[in-house]
């Protein structure tokens, strides 16, 4: 029975254990969208995890979503993304991007665009755009014949990350993001092809799956979904609905043989998850902490339960970069410093010690 800390194989990906680095928000990018110099150290520092799995990066100017998010658009960006990779590999580990793009959970002050959606919908909320809060407006509703060129965003931005040397990437179709609102029956009202149905409100996220799949091979593609998550407005409170939405995915993606399926859900146990994974059959990664993080016990059980082929750690992973060697040998971790998460420069994101190091300031302290 594999455990933690056992190898697997997702696809062409190759893992050394399995654990894998959450996508988390940090706001590190320069206002350029350039990944900088401390994203590259914070990466790299992490790198013994199984898989690192990047923070959101937009594919186009108009899915960007906040302030200091990183892009994968322009040279510049790619450049830097190039460090982080190299970095990255350069100490032994793999990392794929995560492809995200906003959809309507993003602003005019961000983007300097009008904001895209399937719907004409508006989040009932505020997000902030250079420090300052802001309502969600009303988007601009896609039209029929402008997805093919939506698609090819994401079949471009996933080109642009393997070009600058990750691994692989992870299509964002969660967390009420574009991907997830034409998932929803609250944020996707459409009465063409796209909308309806739970048949045609998976068609356009199958398509963009697929078009990844052909321009990079299957191997290198996974996909990240939030049934249940209710958030940004977008709200999955009928469970038939549900089942029948992620079922359908799970139907329509299986044939793919994509690299693996990242579930955020906090009953990994429930019949609706492990029907989501019988239904996918290949590599299921679970992530069941965002109200609650996930404790290295919880991840153990989740492996002895045969409840995951690997467990997705958000928390954990930023406050202590050696986390595998914590877990495997049961040692004091470090505790978050959730006043840090969102500040500029490495305070809360490269200062926390490994183990060793946090040893030797104890030492010198005493």
């Amino acid at each position: 029975m594999p455990d933690l800390f056992s190898p697997l194989v997702a696809g062409d990906l190759s893992l050394t254990n399995r654990i894998v680095m959450a996508p988390l928000t940090r706001t590190r990018a320069g206002a350029d969208g350039v990944p900088t110099d401390v994203m590259v150290e914070h990466y790299a520092q992490r790198a013994g995890v199984g898989l690192i799995v990047s923070e959101g990066t937009f594919p186009s100017a108009a899915g960007k979503g906040f302030d200091g998010q990183p892009g994968l658009v322009t040279a510049p960006q790619l450049a830097g993304w190039r460090r982080v990779t190299d970095a990255v590999h350069a100490e032994g580990g793999l990392i794929v991007a995560q492809v995200m793009h906003a959809g309507r959970a993003t602003h005019p002050d961000i983007t300097g665009l009008p904001v895209e959606a399937p719907s004409a919908l508006a989040i009932d909320g505020e997000t902030r755009a250079a420090g300052t809060k802001v309502a969600y407006p009303a988007p601009r509703a896609l039209d029929t014949d402008e997805l093919p060129g939506i698609v090819e965003v994401f079949v471009r931005g996933s080109q642009n990350a393997v070009d600058a040397g990750f691994d692989g990437v992870e299509l964002h179709a969660a967390n009420g993001y574009l991907l997830h609102e034409f998932l929803g029956a609250t944020s996707n009202v459409r009465t063409d092809a796209y909308g309806g149905t739970p048949e045609n409100r998976i068609r356009f996220v199958v398509e963009v799956v697929q078009a990844v799949v052909a321009q990079l091979g299957a191997g290198r593609v996974g996909i990240r979904i939030s049934p249940e998550r209710n958030i940004q407005g977008l709200i999955e409170d009928d469970p038939a609905d549900v089942e029948a939405v992620y079922g359908g995915l799970m139907d329509a993606l299986a044939p793919l043989r994509l690299a693996f399926v990242s579930v955020l859900h906090p009953e990994p146990a429930g019949a609706l998850v492990q029907g989501l994974r019988s239904r996918f059959g290949g590599a299921f990664l679970v992530n069941t902490g965002f109200a609650d993080a996930t404790t290295r016990d919880e991840a153990v059980a989740l492996m002895a339960d045969s409840l995951a082929d690997a467990v997705v750690v958000g928390r954990a992973v930023i406050a202590n970069p050696d986390l595998v060697r914590r877990w495997r040998d049961g040692l004091e971790e470090n505790e978050l410093d959730f006043s840090t998460l969102y500040a500029d420069g490495a305070i809360g994101y490269t200062d926390y010690p490994t183990h060793d190091q946090a040893q030797e300031q104890a030492r010198v302290a005493s």
